[in-house]
């Protein structure tokens, strides 16, 4: 009969590397900004748009909401009516209109502008979320400064 027997140093490596494997560990450490996205709970493309966010290690919450009182809720937090999409996410204090790329999510919250948040008026096809990047139509991401107004924040060529 064979007999083993622990060391410390065995032990302490063993729990380490069961540590290092643990799935919780793994979320933890993928878990990213999380932001709260109200949208129509029968619209596609905003549903194509969080999957974006969640592939990219957003932690998304959703709630559904829609005609008066999402426009209601837009309006309410800063959004100029001309900016206005089908969604409408909060991310560490900052408003998301539309389909941000998560680059200029991630832009926003690096460089944290006295701002309202970005928006991307419309739905413009080949936007995060509206069709194929290949075929993208070109558009504005935008600042919304808190008095209203807006500036280009990036902007994407039609691909």
């Amino acid at each position: 009969m064979t007999r083993h027997t622990f060391s410390r140093r065995t032990l302490l490596i063993s729990a380490a590397a069961l540590m290092a494997a643990s799935p919780l560990r793994t979320l933890a450490q993928g878990a990213g900004p999380a932001i709260h996205v109200m949208k129509d709970p029968n619209c596609g493309c905003c549903s194509a748009w969080i999957e974006i966010l969640e592939n990219d290690g957003f932690a998304v919450t959703t709630e559904a909401s829609g005609g008066t009182l999402l426009m209601r809720y837009k309006l309410d937090n800063g959004i100029p009516q001309e900016m206005v999409s089908c969604h409408t996410g909060r991310v560490d204090g900052y408003m998301i209109e539309g389909h941000v790329p998560v680059a200029d999510i991630r832009r926003l919250l690096d460089e944290r502008p006295d701002a309202v948040g970005l928006a991307v008026p419309g739905m413009p096809y080949g936007s995060p979320g509206m069709g194929p990047e290949s075929q993208r139509e070109a558009y504005v991401v935008y600042l919304i400064r808190r008095d209203g107004t807006a500036e280009t924040f990036s902007s994407y060529q039609a691909a």
